[in-house]
């Protein structure tokens, strides 16, 4: 890429362009991340580990923090509310290899919020900021935050939530443009995030409808915030992180991936998935990731139900094949 974009720093990291993979559940594995990273995420966010999880060495937990070569710069996510277990959960993140830790307090899963945390310490504004506190305390890198615009409509918490963590440390916030109420319906409210922008000084990331180049220079433009992330537009869609880095240099927007590149790069992500979680699970995990990589497509219902009945490696990619052969 020939053009240039400003790049973004958060603390002593510094990113090549403002553009960040979102931490999302069951997407933002190692294989994907290390996709995301090839394609131009300047970032890239893990799942969200359980701070609980990481205190009882729990075999799950232990396996969300392995890091392979290809993700770094890399943000570790953990989540929950006890600021001491929190603290050692960074800590241990720290030796795990991660470049940023981010604490988690935008997760709006009734399983997470019952526990207090995610998006529930939103509505407990001491208790976040002694979570933060305690996590910057126990690290040497840089220490972030992701948060939602509140609990609700009735409460507009994030820019005093935004103050708190930068007096705690943080390096840089991350909003959601959505209340916890809202899950991920309706639409994000930018102006929210613009009202964090305008409250701190540190760096603060735009999160929300993000879906391409011009909603990413749109969301820059209408909030003032110094980067954008992508969550559910990066679902089976890495190009969206090269278009978005083409449009914030030139303003041009990049034609879509082809049929055949889609497949291409769908076949790449399943035999990375397989080489990192082996057949039983890789299959069936790539049956969510195909759904995403053949959305729109000519047919794509039809692959979607052979794939997802498909029982082994051979079979899957005899799948793929097929309609590759159909798309030349």
């Amino acid at each position: 890429m020939t053009a240039t974009i400003k790049p973004f720093s958060i603390g002593t990291v510094e990113l090549e362009a403002p553009v960040i993979l979102a931490p999302m559940a069951g997407v933002c594995d190692a294989p994907y991340r290390v996709i995301a990273h090839r394609y131009g995420a300047a970032l890239v966010c893990a799942e969200m580990v359980s701070s609980q999880g990481i205190r009882y060495r729990n075999q799950h937990t232990e396996e969300l923090l392995h890091i392979e070569d290809g993700e770094h710069p890399l943000s570790m996510q953990i989540f929950g509310s006890d600021p001491e277990v929190m603290a050692q959960a960074a800590a241990v993140v720290e030796e795990a290899g991660a470049d940023i830790v981010d604490i988690n307090m935008g997760c709006p899963v009734k399983k997470v919020v019952k526990n207090g945390d995610g998006s529930a310490l939103m509505k407990d504004l001491p208790l976040a900021e002694k979570v933060i506190r305690a996590v910057v305390r126990a690290v040497s890198i840089p220490v972030t935050v992701k948060m939602r615009t509140g609990w609700d409509d009735a409460s507009f918490t994030a820019p005093e939530l935004a103050k708190r963590a930068e007096a705690a440390g943080a390096a840089a916030v991350t909003v959601h443009g959505r209340t916890r109420e809202q899950f991920y319906s309706g639409k994000a409210d930018w102006q929210k995030i613009k009202a964090v922008v305008q409250a701190v000084s540190i760096p603060v990331i735009g999160n929300g409808d993000v879906v391409d180049g011009p909603s990413a220079a749109a969301l820059m433009k209408e909030t003032g915030c110094g980067a954008v992330m992508v969550g559910r537009g990066a679902q089976g869609n890495p190009w969206i992180f090269p278009q978005i880095r083409h449009y914030l240099a030139t303003g041009e927007v990049l034609p879509p991936p082809t049929a055949m590149e889609r497949y291409e790069q769908m076949l790449s992500h399943f035999e990375a998935l397989l080489a990192y979680k082996g057949e039983y699970i890789g299959v069936r995990e790539m049956r969510s990731h195909a759904s995403w990589y053949t959305h729109g497509l000519y047919g794509s219902a039809a692959l979607r139900e052979r794939i997802n009945r498909a029982a082994s490696a051979d079979e899957f990619r005899s799948i793929v094949r097929d309609m590759m052969d159909k798309a030349r």
